[in-house]
């Protein structure tokens, strides 16, 4: 597939999640998402209102994180946070799966908060991405999450917090895609800070990008576009 500097600047999500972001952070986080034409914000869901306001009349979403990063609360809990999160603007939700759940491999509870979190934004036409936080698991449970992915399908799979032991890899994003399919879309996040990283991660199957260093990622491929004489990618 053939990419233009714009179709990769529609795979980012432009990332602030730090807790203590301001009110100015959040301004430049969106101006920063209008000026490179970024496809999402990615901020915590109390930001929601304030960034769906700064990007109204654009086609760049809100995109809440729900539970996060630690997923670490009950179902009503994730299912309450995204409603308030949708009645304040946001048009994407990321969701941290409950971890103690997954180490325990109690997968029908992890499906049924999958399955009753993907409902509640499908019916509000929102996407829906579950966020596994790969570090802390083995490669036997992200495939199982994956498959319950799978079965239950959300619109995105995602490999990480950013607030791990240790962010997104290529072999996890392989795997994730693979055991996935075609129904569901990988995102790849966490410590993706260079270009070469951003390429890596797409060439393995991710189709969104979450980092906060998408300004860099994009400065550097114009650059690169200009000194090679080219208008796209192949990858």
């Amino acid at each position: 597939m053939k990419y233009t500097i714009d179709d990769f600047a529609r795979l980012i999500d432009h990332t602030n999640l730090h807790a203590d972001a301001t009110t100015a952070d959040m301004k430049k986080l969106c101006s920063e998402a209008k000026k490179y034409h970024f496809k999402m914000v990615a901020i915590n869901q109390v930001q929601s209102q304030f960034c769906a306001e700064q990007l109204k009349g654009t086609d760049i979403d809100t995109g809440a994180a729900i539970s996060f990063p630690l997923g670490q609360t009950s179902i009503v809990c994730k299912l309450t946070e995204t409603k308030d999160a949708l009645k304040n603007g946001a048009n994407e939700i990321d969701y941290v799966v409950n971890l103690t759940q997954v180490r325990a491999h109690n997968w029908a509870y992890v499906e049924d908060e999958m399955r009753q979190m993907v409902e509640l934004c499908h019916s509000h036409h929102v996407l829906c991405k579950v966020i596994f936080e790969n570090c802390y698991l083995t490669k036997v449970e992200i495939k199982q999450l994956a498959l319950l992915a799978k079965k239950v399908e959300p619109d995105f799979i995602k490999t990480s917090t950013g607030f791990g032991t240790s962010g997104a890899k290529v072999e996890d994003v392989r795997l994730m895609k693979e055991t996935v399919g075609p129904t569901v879309k990988v995102k790849a996040a966490g410590g993706i800070r260079n270009t070469d990283d951003f390429l890596a991660m797409i060439e393995a199957g991710a189709e969104r990008i979450g980092t906060s260093a998408g300004v860099k990622i994009i400065t550097v491929l114009k650059k690169r576009f200009e000194e090679d004489d080219i208008t796209a990618i192949e990858i």
